[in-house]
């Protein structure tokens, strides 16, 4: 196929803000964890399929299979639909309290 890019596991995009690797990024509809650090502006790899141990609001329990939103004012992940982006859903249970998550991201689209 010569209209072929690739297969859109990782994406390349400029760095919407300083990243660590490990980072949840998004940028309007599109969304992945950060492969590695990056500055503003600078070549960041986001990796869009898997699953991946996230930080999550504390005091908030979370079971296996249910929706998980990212807000990104906090920089965690809730269960809150209204405001907040559509990830992925949680492959394990996290207790409240506890700090992470593991969830599995979904297609963007």
């Amino acid at each position: 196929m010569r209209n072929h890019v690739q297969k859109g596991e990782n994406i390349t995009i400029p760095s919407p803000a300083v990243v660590a690797s490990g980072d949840l990024v998004v940028v309007g509809a599109l969304y992945g964890v950060a492969a590695g650090d990056a500055a503003v502006g600078a070549d960041l790899d986001l990796v869009t399929t898997g699953v991946y141990t996230l930080p999550k609001v504390s005091a908030l329990a979370i079971a296996i299979g249910d929706k998980i939103y990212f807000d990104t004012a906090t920089k965690l992940i809730n269960k809150t639909a209204s405001g907040n982006t559509y990830i992925g859903v949680a492959v394990a249970a996290a207790a409240n309290p506890s700090g992470t998550v593991a969830v599995r991201l979904n297609p963007s689209f």
